[in-house]
């Protein structure tokens, strides 16, 4: 057997109570058979042997101490979405980035930090693509009350489901440079629903009470493909995003990206009977896509023909750029008196970063299968496609270990070119190489993020770790300065994953006063696998309460250290 890493020192961690309870769980990532669509029933990863994973429950301001015990076939992080742990990188989980993975046969404490954060967030494995099957939601209540009103509240957690394992997936994909297996069904809550051949009764199904509201918790924990969402006949109501609340917002449906959580209130005021509740994919690309839908029902209850076929929802088409757009511009933080916005206003920090689908050459001796002669699929940031370590950037960083990681990360593409346009005589090889960008502790920080027309250009879901950021701005085309005048620094959404759209733009702002390194990349698993990632290491204060708290007695091992 091997060593149960940071089991020693829990009765330590009993003294460490910074605001709220203090809080344990236990997650075993284990190996679990799990029944699927027939042909496609296998085993896979997941925490406690459930899937999704289970839920954590917490109030704002507590702290939450998670011993994950490893005994799959294969190292494991685990990453609390959302979560900001300030001032304590330690546990965010990205692999090789603030931490090596946990061996088989081990254990490693967490330590989850809750501050600001109030609402729908989430955990996911951040190693490989074993993030499919190994996730969960994280449920955090107010202190005191909601800023709405609900009867009851249910957690819908959108999943994908790969045919075999998804770490040999990516893998193969990686080596051979070509596109890696698509899902072969979604899920909500697991289960597949009756749009697939032999699901076998495996479908969502909430039943409701008419006159009732509903808090539909959702969580989109899928892999590569955003989603529109509805209910037919039923209007939603959008209350928070990403752990923050935002100003109610009706509509008839929702555009959501992977990484991204969303509030949804749902009133019971139609006529008795049964309603298919759909997420149906929003496709705005020709790279190879899923293109199935999940469907669960929401069903109330009472005399009726319950055999009837549920109504459908009217949704987007799977194409419907404009109608994913005018969903998401919608959005506004709630900006009360008791949630207020404060947005940064005095920028001393001005980044652009291109995002970009790239194509490297193959190397010699070796037959590729990316998607021109002889190529392999890549992707960058400032046309930087990153490149993970052998060991931890934040170990590296703490322990000033030298040839880890570069500390040059431009604040700018290396050249000013139509990002959106006719880009075919440009070449569409990124720079490898690991590769972070310094910033200063409390900057003002403003990155612009510039979609472009390399390869198969998309919408790209940005997340950053150990931040929310106000998103001030979005458009389509190329970004202008004049645009800055027309930016919401009111109450735009506070949130920490953002779509950036296809061949357009997005302006977000946050101060950098959470020190440490924190990894931000694109939530399309393809894309950061590709290497549409980078590191952002904030320094530290000079004050006590602005610089990093010391690491855990115990972190898992890096091979290369």
């Amino acid at each position: 057997m091997g060593t149960f890493l940071g089991l020693a020192f829990t009765l330590t961690l009993l003294f460490c109570v910074a605001q709220g309870k203090v809080l344990y769980y236990d997650f075993v990532v284990k190996e679990t058979p799990i029944d699927m669509l027939c042909e496609t029933n296998r085993t896979v990863l997941t925490v406690n042997g459930l899937f999704p994973g289970p839920e954590i429950h917490a109030h704002k301001g507590d702290t939450i101490y998670v011993n994950v015990t490893n005994i799959g076939p294969y190292g494991v992080t685990i990453h609390w979405h959302g979560v900001r742990q300030i001032r304590y990188p330690w546990s965010d989980g990205p692999e090789n980035i603030t931490q090596c993975p946990i061996p088989t046969n081990s254990s490693f404490l967490q330590k989850v930090i809750l501050t600001e954060e109030e609402g729908t967030l989430w955990w996911h494995a951040h190693s490989d693509w074993t993030r499919a099957t190994v996730h969960g939601p994280i449920i955090i209540l107010p202190i005191t009350n909601y800023p709405y009103k609900f009867d009851e509240q249910h957690t819908i957690v959108i999943g994908e489901w790969y045919a075999r394992d998804t770490k040999a997936i990516i893998d193969e994909a990686l080596a051979t440079g070509g596109d890696p297996d698509l899902s072969v069904a979604y899920t909500i809550n697991g289960q597949p629903g009756d749009s697939y051949p032999c699901y076998n009764g495996l479908m969502y199904n909430i039943e409701v009470v008419r006159g009732k509201t509903y808090l539909f918790r959702i969580i989109h924990s899928g892999m590569n493909e955003e989603m529109f969402f509805g209910i037919a006949k039923h209007n939603l109501t959008v209350v928070g995003m990403d752990g923050a609340y935002v100003k109610p917002l009706k509509t008839n449906y929702l555009m959501i990206t992977p990484g991204q959580t969303m509030d949804v209130l749902v009133t019971a005021n139609q006529a008795p009977g049964r309603y298919y509740m759909v997420f149906s994919p929003f496709v705005d690309t020709n790279a190879p896509s899923n293109k199935n839908v999940t469907r669960g029902v929401f069903q109330y209850n009472g005399n009726y023909n319950h055999s009837e076929t549920p109504v459908s929802p009217e949704l987007p088409g799977f194409t419907n750029k404009s109608d994913a757009g005018n969903f998401t511009i919608q959005l506004r933080s709630l900006n009360s008196k008791e949630h207020p916005s404060t947005v940064p206003t005095k920028i001393t920090r001005n980044i652009t970063i291109t995002v970009s689908v790239n194509q490297q050459p193959c190397p010699a001796n070796k037959t590729c299968l990316g998607p021109g002669d002889d190529s392999m699929h890549s992707a960058s940031l400032n046309n930087i496609s990153f490149s993970a370590p052998s060991i931890s950037i934040l170990q590296a960083y703490y322990n000033n270990i030298n040839g880890v990681f570069n500390k040059t990360f431009p604040d700018k593409p290396p050249f000013v070119f139509d990002y959106t346009g006719n880009v075919s005589a440009l070449g569409e090889a990124a720079f490898v190489s690991t590769e972070v960008l310094m910033i200063k502790y409390n900057e003002e920080v403003e990155i612009r993020f510039q979609g472009t027309n390399f390869g198969a250009a998309e919408n790209h879901p940005m997340h950053l770790h150990g931040y929310s950021f106000y998103v001030v701005g979005m458009g389509d085309g190329n970004f202008s300065d004049s645009y800055v005048s027309q930016y919401n620094t009111v109450d735009p959404p506070y949130i920490n994953t953002v779509g950036l759209p296809k061949n357009g733009w997005t302006a977000i702002r946050f101060k950098a006063n959470n020190p440490g390194v924190w990894f931000m990349h694109c939530h399309l698993e393809r894309h950061s696998s590709w290497g549409m990632d980078t590191v952002l290491i904030v320094g530290e204060g000079p004050n006590k309460d602005q610089k990093m708290l010391p690491p855990p007695h115990h972190m898992p091992p890096c091979s290369g250290s």
